[in-house]
């Protein structure tokens, strides 16, 4: 429950997707409609380049990049081109300023499966990137056990990235808070997008005009308004972190956020 970003609806659809044709519609004209956020066309609507136009090349050597291997997990990562992406928008700057290439890895997750099969097809990397189907407000032992096949303790950089209010919506304020404490004990870096408090509205109304039931807690959540500044708090008080960069915001006026553990 309630992590994924979203993905582009395949040119060749399988008779069994074709059912859901009606639904897949009405999620291009109401962003927001997908109860965990697991969108089957949010990249038509939010590509990749939005994101990264902002965040630098070099990220990995301004995060303190100088180990034989830079481990990156992505969280929701649907079907996984935002995660493709980024792995080659930072390898540009390893490739031109290190000829040995020191790998990167990244761990890509979403809970839903469907969407993890099409990142495993469509994965170009597939030594240096990985998708696995998995929960986090569940199980993290995936996690770890990852973070044991390559001999690291922590995660270098984390991306989680319009996340945090889908993991809110379905679980609280507590889900909320235990979802930034588990990242931020897996991680030395986390790069943060979280979804202002009007998407949170939106995401509630779409879901009733396409007659769904509404989220669970939308109308007891206790944190509300500057969702980014909410974080940024509970981070800084109560994870070890602090704030080192903000790369502006992007286009749905969402900033993107780097912590760094003390």
């Amino acid at each position: 429950m309630g992590v994924s970003r979203g993905t582009i609806l395949q040119p060749h659809i399988t008779m069994a997707a074709c059912s859901k044709i009606s639904e897949v519609e009405a999620e291009i004209d109401d962003p927001g409609a997908a109860p965990f956020g697991n969108f089957i066309n949010y990249y038509t609507f939010n590509p990749p380049e939005n994101r990264l136009s902002l965040i630098p090349a070099s990220l990995l050597k301004d995060v303190g990049h100088g180990e034989h291997k830079a481990l990156i997990l992505d969280v929701g990562c649907n079907s996984g081109e935002l995660t493709v992406a980024f792995y080659e928008h930072i390898q540009k700057t390893l490739t031109e300023e290190d000829p040995s290439q020191r790998p990167v890895h990244m761990l890509g997750f979403d809970l839903d499966e469907t969407l993890i099969q099409r990142a495993n097809q469509t994965n170009p990397f597939p030594n240096n990137i990985s998708f696995i189907h998995l929960d986090i407000m569940s199980d993290t032992e995936a996690l770890q056990d990852y973070l044991k096949q390559h001999g690291c303790s922590r995660f270098h950089l984390c991306l989680c990235l319009a996340v945090t209010m889908w993991v809110h919506l379905n679980h609280g304020d507590s889900g909320l808070l235990q979802l930034l404490s588990d990242l931020s004990s897996c991680s030395e870096h986390l790069l943060l997008e979280a979804q202002p408090w009007k998407c949170y509205r939106s995401a509630a109304r779409r879901l009733r005009k396409l007659g769904r039931l509404d989220f669970d807690h939308f109308k007891t959540l206790g944190i509300k308004g500057d969702m980014a500044e909410h974080a940024k708090q509970y981070l800084e008080k109560h994870c070890g972190m602090e704030l080192v960069q903000s790369f502006g915001s992007t286009m749905w006026d969402r900033k993107l956020l780097l912590f760094k553990k003390r």
